[in-house]
């Protein structure tokens, strides 16, 4: 496995916030630094699926997110929808690889078209232009024929539509293990270890 040591991860207003505070826990304990981005709508979202109360401003979350998931000073970087400057906004400064985790439909279509209305937009546009790492992870059912249009552009163009669609083969007792599941799959794209699911081929749980 290759080790990559920045990652940018953009929350957006689809349900399963879930998956991305796990994903979000899983590279600060691989010791990577993420640029977090997080929609206005993802708060709402966070705010009736979980636990997790995020403050209003880039700055506030960013303490938050450092306290709550334990990271190192820097560990973690917040930066808010306009905020031009931020290393995303720029292929001289972004990192190699960027998640959507949850990726709304409107997120999707706006990466599709290449909005870059606001700083996740621009970031993962920068990321296809780049020719760099790119994944999105939508919850949405049923898809319509637009959704799925939109999927196949970015597929074309290089990204991975990652949907947030847990198996069961390995059995799962319990939402955490359904979340693992998928964060194990984004892991695993990104190129890094991970001991949260065991691959097809080896021992189930």
């Amino acid at each position: 496995m290759q080790q990559i040591d920045r990652v940018t991860l953009a929350i957006t207003g689809a349900s399963g916030v879930q998956y991305a505070a796990r994903l979000l826990e899983c590279l600060l304990a691989q010791d990577i630094q993420v640029l977090v981005m997080i929609s206005k709508a993802a708060q709402v979202v966070a705010a009736t699926e979980t636990e997790l109360r995020l403050p209003g401003t880039p700055d506030e979350q960013e303490r938050y997110l450092t306290e709550r998931f334990s990271a190192k000073p820097g560990q973690v970087r917040v930066y808010g929808r306009e905020n031009w400057f931020a290393p995303v906004a720029s292929g001289s400064g972004a990192p190699s690889a960027m998640v959507v985790c949850p990726c709304s439909t409107g997120a999707l279509s706006a990466i599709a078209t290449g909005a870059s209305n606001n700083l996740i937009e621009r970031a993962a546009d920068v990321a296809l232009k780049e020719r760099r790492q790119l994944i999105l992870v939508p919850r949405e059912a049923p898809y319509s024929e637009i959704h799925l249009e939109h999927m196949l552009k970015l597929t074309r163009r290089g990204a991975v539509i990652l949907p947030a669609s847990p198996g069961f083969y390995h059995k799962p007792q319990t939402v955490e293990q359904m979340i693992d599941f998928i964060v194990a799959r984004i892991l695993s794209q990104l190129g890094l270890a991970q001991d949260l699911m065991p691959r097809w081929g080896e021992k189930l749980l």
